[in-house]
């Protein structure tokens, strides 16, 4: 499932960060490539599916805007790649991202009403394990 389109990576970076990020068979860069920001989009939502799908039934009904700007910032890193500078705007929004997805996976945020049903808790509840009398205990091995 996607959560944001080539348009809202526009948007949100403007299309001159794009033309550069994206189009590499010319110099200079002049166009968006659409193969190469599907790409990234792709391999974002991928990635958030990951983390949702742990306590969301995808595809979710709607896509709340959270879910648009987390997969521009994933996408934006991915197509940075490697150039991205550790500190830089971009790294720290991807970053960002991704503990904000671990706190979803994790309960601690939810998404917005409408995103989609939790999985149901499994039968039984909770576990409870008992252990057995042990096999080795000091009286046991006395002597050995």
């Amino acid at each position: 499932m996607t959560y944001a389109r080539k348009s809202d990576l526009i948007e949100r970076f403007g299309e001159r960060e794009l033309v550069q990020l994206t189009d590499r068979t010319r110099t200079p860069p002049t166009t968006v490539d659409d193969v190469v920001a599907d790409r990234a989009l792709g391999d974002a939502a991928s990635l958030i599916d990951g983390y949702l799908g742990k306590v969301y039934a995808l595809p979710l009904a709607t896509v709340p805007a959270n879910l648009t700007k987390v997969q521009a910032d994933v996408a934006r890193y991915y197509l940075h790649g490697k150039a991205a500078d550790k500190d830089s705007a971009v790294t720290r929004a991807y970053g960002e991202a991704i503990v904000w997805l671990r706190d979803v996976a994790a309960g601690r945020i939810r998404l917005d009403d409408g995103a989609g049903d939790a999985p149901a808790p499994l039968p039984g509840g909770a576990g409870r394990v008992q252990a057995g009398r042990p096999v080795f205990t000091r009286d046991s091995l006395r002597g050995f």
